[in-house]
């Protein structure tokens, strides 16, 4: 195992290519971090090797950087495949490849993930491209439609190999990898080492070298963090406070699903923020629209997801919020360190409700860090930070250079209209401000959350999300992790987003957001998962969550009872027919009806053939005497018949028992 080294020598020392030295440089990049300087000589080398380190490392140029060194313009194949877990993983780092190859006349690179249309991969590849970037999906479905040729591939990268994992990929990456030359170099880097990912090193890497830096769950320590405990129904209201108290430059409030982002977005935006949505199903040029303009400072709240802000990095960020709680501890020191950067400060803002305080505590187990709690900020600290604020505007208005011409007006004036300064100056300051006030006249709310309090969001078992299914079940091997990640991707659906999975024998059912649009749903029955395709359809109003008919009638007896009429069920052992219908064996006719053979019904009792009824008749045995009496209809119980093997008839009340 190599150590990276502590005193780094520059770029120039580590044998690039002159045209990606000069590009790198250019950049601004001046010294390799630990990872790219002890990984980027074995990749050079053309040694298989595994560098272990966290995100936000530098592990993109760690690979990119020898890679295009060592490509051979002149040959259009894929030489390099880079399989990511998520698409915008996959489009960073092929964006990546491109800065960097700035100075590579006729360089392609091409990014392939779901949710792109086949025919403008199928001519890029047509086309020639040195570096393919994709998901193990869509790579996995090129090669089966033989339409990716990887036979002059010369380097694969499995990048954050523990995350394709935890998101069902580890399969797939391992059909991608026999499908390549045996020769070809692999790196493969991950945050962790699980086990799949270590047996996956040892069955397809020769002789790795292993660099691995330390690991540390943990944030720095230049970024202060903090949890506001608080409701659910409180959360936006906090947030503006948060936002109003605190003086930093730009800040990301992370949520938990894409519609979150537009949602808190249009709330922020009412109460004067300049922000903007950054999520998944955000087109490409959109995103790198805000991107740009947050970097500039036109933006200064971003409310992203986790997915979207996957390698965002940008100076002006002072304070992240996580309005939401992060899923997983890897999403929460992901998300934290998307500030203090390059050693600067930072902030970070957590905000718990009642149910989160568990998976509070976890996170500062897990990290070691204590999690300072913070009050609401008051109408005061509002106040504070208001006044604090327009106070530097003057400043650094008085740093100007521009102000000749406003300082002999306001000369001109003062001596006109024999006014002070002063005065002149508070005037100016109303008009500046204008209708709205400089201070926070609200009410503090109380903010002590109950220990019963149940936030209101939905639950993924409600009415916001779907049953759907899909032809793929335990016959075809396929696990939960494939649907999710394939889902995933080909969809661009985060997997927070998608509920209970239930598998059974040749089809699944899986619980997808109840809006998920119609050309998602068209895609994805086209979708390959465990070689077949999904064929995704609604489960419908009358199958269950397993994908089954619901819906029986319930049993009766006779015509439906007429509406209104509460139908009479009788008690078991206590009903007794006035009709007895003689034993028949299996061959016999079924029973006539009455009129053809059965005795009709007996008269009402009087006391006159009561008392002829009791009396037995002459010359006869009592029981003939009874029976006489009844006109042939007997109160006692018949004479037992003989066994016949006969079936019994069945009960009403067991026809629906289980056999």
């Amino acid at each position: 195992m190599t150590t990276p080294p502590t005193d780094r020598p520059g770029f120039d020392t580590l044998c690039l290519s002159d045209p990606v030295l000069k590009a790198v440089q250019k950049i601004g990049y001046d010294t390799p971090s630990p990872i790219q300087a002890a990984t980027i000589p074995y990749v050079l080398e053309g040694r298989d090797m595994i560098g272990q380190a966290q995100t936000g490392t530098g592990k993109t140029a760690a690979f990119a950087l020898p890679i295009l060194s060592n490509l051979d313009l002149k040959d259009t194949r894929p030489q390099a495949l880079v399989l990511a877990p998520t698409r915008e993983l996959a489009i960073q780092v092929a964006e990546a490849f491109q800065n960097y190859a700035a100075n590579l006349k006729g360089f392609h690179v091409l990014p392939i993930y779901g949710g792109q249309p086949y025919e403008g991969q199928l001519r890029r590849l047509a086309r020639g491209v040195h570096v393919i970037v994709g998901t193990p999906g869509r790579v996995m479905d090129h090669l089966k439609r033989k339409t990716l040729d990887l036979g002059a591939l010369k380097t694969l990268v499995l990048d954050e190999a523990d995350e394709m994992l935890r998101m069902g990929f580890i399969e797939d990456v391992e059909w991608i990898m026999e499908q390549t030359p045996s020769s070809r170099q692999v790196a493969l880097f991950s945050a962790t080492m699980p086990d799949a990912v270590a047996r996956i090193a040892s069955r397809h890497l020769d002789d790795p070298a292993v660099v691995e830096l330390q690991a540390t769950s943990s944030v720095t320590e230049n970024i202060r963090q903090r949890y506001l405990p608080l409701q659910w129904q409180q959360k936006v209201d906090a947030l503006t406070r948060v936002l109003e108290a605190t003086d930093y430059d730009a800040t990301i409030v992370f949520v938990r699903t894409r519609k979150d982002t537009a949602e808190l977005t249009t709330k922020l935006e009412a109460r004067g923020y300049a922000s903007a949505p950054l999520s998944g199903d955000i087109p490409q040029a959109q995103r790198e629209r805000t991107i740009n303009r947050f970097k500039k400072g036109e933006i200064d709240v971003v409310v992203a997801t986790d997915v979207a802000a996957r390698g965002l990095d940008v100076d002006r960020i002072g304070h992240v919020i996580n309005f939401d709680m992060p899923g997983d501890l890897e999403a929460y020191v992901h998300r934290v360190g998307r500030t203090g950067r390059a050693g600067r400060e930072g902030a970070a803002t957590l905000f718990v409700t009642p149910r989160e305080q568990r998976w509070l505590q976890s996170i500062e187990r897990a990290t070691g860090q204590k999690i300072e709690k913070m009050s609401l900020p008051s109408a005061a600290d509002i106040n504070e930070a208001r006044i604090a604020r327009f106070k530097q505007r003057i400043t650094d208005t008085i740093g100007s250079d521009d102000l000749e011409l406003a300082t002999q007006t306001l000369t001109d004036y003062c001596e006109e209209h024999a006014a002070k300064p002063l005065d002149v100056a508070v005037a100016l300051a109303r008009i500046v401000l204008g209708e709205s006030p400089l201070l926070d006249e609200r009410e503090q709310p109380a903010w002590s959350p109950k220990p019963d309090a149940r936030p209101l969001r939905v639950k993924a078992s409600d009415d916001a999300l779907r049953p759907y299914r899909i032809e793929v079940g335990r016959t075809h091997n396929v696990r939960a992790g494939n649907i999710v990640g394939a889902i995933a991707n080909e969809a661009n659906i985060d997997s927070a987003n998608i509920g209970r999975i239930i598998i059974e024998h040749d089809f699944a059912i899986v619980h997808l957001p109840s809006d998920l649009p119609a050309e998602k749903i068209a895609h994805l029955r086209n979708v390959w998962v465990a070689g077949r395709q999904l064929h995704l359809a609604p489960a419908g109003p009358q199958q269950n969550h397993r994908g089954r008919p619901t819906g029986h009638p319930p049993h009766q007896r006779g015509s439906a009872p007429r509406a209104g009429v509460k139908p009479k069920y009788a008690k078991p052992g206590k009903h007794k027919p006035k009709y007895k219908p003689k034993p028949t064996n299996n061959h016999a006719a079924p029973a006539e009806p009455a009129s053809a053979g059965v005795s009709p019904k007996p008269k009402p009792k009087t006391k006159s053939n009561k008392s002829a009824a009791n009396k037995p008749i002459k010359g006869k045995g009592k029981t003939k005497g009874k029976q006489a009496g009844k006109k042939g209809v007997s109160k006692s119980k018949p004479r037992p018949k003989p066994k016949s093997k006969a079936k019994k008839p069945i009960k009403t009340s067991d026809r629906f028992k289980p056999k």
